[in-house]
C-alpha cells in the first residue's frame, strides 16, 4: 500500500484525505472481485453437479457394462446437450446389426415420441460400453443413449480390518 501511495503521491500529489479515499477504492474493488470470483466458483460447480450426462457416463467408465445384442429396449435414457447443459429422458431405441436405427423419448402417458431431429452427418450409430456414440445435431445438440441396465454390477471392496484394541 506505502508503495502505490508513494506513486500516487509523486504523480498526482496525493494527500492524505485523497489517501483515505484511495483505500476506500481499493478495498472495495478487492472485495467485489473475491465476491465474483466464489460465485463464478459456485456456479460452474453446480451446472457440473446437476449434469445428468456426465454422472451416467462416470458411472459406466467406472463399472464397464455388458454388450448391447441386437433388439428393442425399453429401458435407456436418452441425454440431449447443449454446452454444458444436459437433459436426460427415459426412452427406447432399437438396435440392429449392433448400431441404433430409431430412438424414442418416452412420454408421461406412457406413449413414445421418436427422436427426428437432422443430423449434421450420417454414420452407423454403434455402441460402446454402454453408450451410442455422440450423435451430432445441425442445431449443434449432441445425443447420446445410455443403455443404463447393461452396467455390470458394483464391484465388493475390500473389507476393513478392525482397530486394535487393549484387550
Amino acid at each position: 500500500m506505502q508503495i502505490i501511495y508513494y506513486i500516487y503521491k509523486t504523480n498526482f500529489g496525493l494527500q492524505n484525505d485523497n489517501l483515505k479515499e484511495m483505500k476506500k477504492i481499493v478495498t472495495t474493488l478487492a472485495l467485489f472481485t473475491g465476491i465474483t470470483a466464489t460465485i463464478y466458483a459456485q456456479t460452474s460447480k453446480t451446472s457440473d453437479e446437476n449434469n445428468c450426462y456426465l454422472k451416467w457416463a462416470q458411472k459406466f467408465e467406472q463399472r464397464g457394462a455388458e454388450d448391447v445384442a441386437d433388439g428393442t429396449y425399453t429401458d435407456v435414457i436418452i441425454t440431449f446437450r447443449n454446452g454444458s447443459d444436459a437433459e436426460c429422458f427415459n426412452g427406447k431405441c432399437e438396435v440392429k446389426d449392433g448400431k441404433i436405427v430409431a430412438m424414442y423419448t418416452k412420454m408421461e402417458d406412457g406413449t413414445y415420441a421418436q427422436v427426428k431431429k437432422k443430423l449434421r452427418y450420417d454414420f452407423p450409430v454403434t455402441v460402446t460400453n454402454g453408450i451410442s456414440k455422440t450423435v451430432l445435431t445441425l442445431e449443434d445438440e449432441l445425443i447420446n443413449v445410455l443403455f443404463i441396465k447393461k452396467i455390470k454390477p458394483k464391484k465388493a471392496s475390500f473389507e476393513k480390518a478392525p482397530e486394535p484394541t487393549d484387550d
